[in-house]
């Protein structure tokens, strides 16, 4: 059974950073994509980052560049989203997603995923 699973979220002060994480397990062909989504309350969930996951060609949404990098660790089928001078409005639930199919959605597509983590909680408090 394909697993995802986030860790690394909390509650921190603006200005401080976190360094997400998204381990996988029971899948092991390699993923195509894997990718960060992000959902506030009340709102549409929302891409952050992502990167095709055999050529490392990555992207991070254009707002957050700067601040947010993407990076993998493919021995360990392992992603990672390192947060910089995090703000009140980055506050949401944290999602990985991973593909094993070739799509032309791109990255910051939800539905080009299909598999997806329960998410992991950030709270940036002013």
């Amino acid at each position: 059974q394909v697993q995802l699973v986030e860790s690394g979220g909390g509650s921190v002060q603006a200005g401080q950073s976190l360094r997400l994480s998204c381990t996988t397990s029971g899948y092991t062909t390699g993923w195509v994509s894997m990718g960060w989504f992000r959902q506030a309350a009340g709102k549409e969930r929302e891409g952050v980052a992502g990167i095709y996951s055999r050529s490392g060609s990555s992207y991070v949404d254009l707002p957050l560049r700067g601040r947010f990098t993407v990076t993998q660790d493919n021995a360990k089928e392992t992603l990672y989203l390192q947060m910089d001078d995090l703000r009140p409005e980055d506050t949401a639930m944290y999602y990985c997603a991973a593909s094993d199919r070739v799509t032309t959605m791109g990255l910051s597509v939800p539905s080009g995923y299909n598999y997806w983590g329960r998410g992991t909680q950030v709270t940036v408090s002013s």
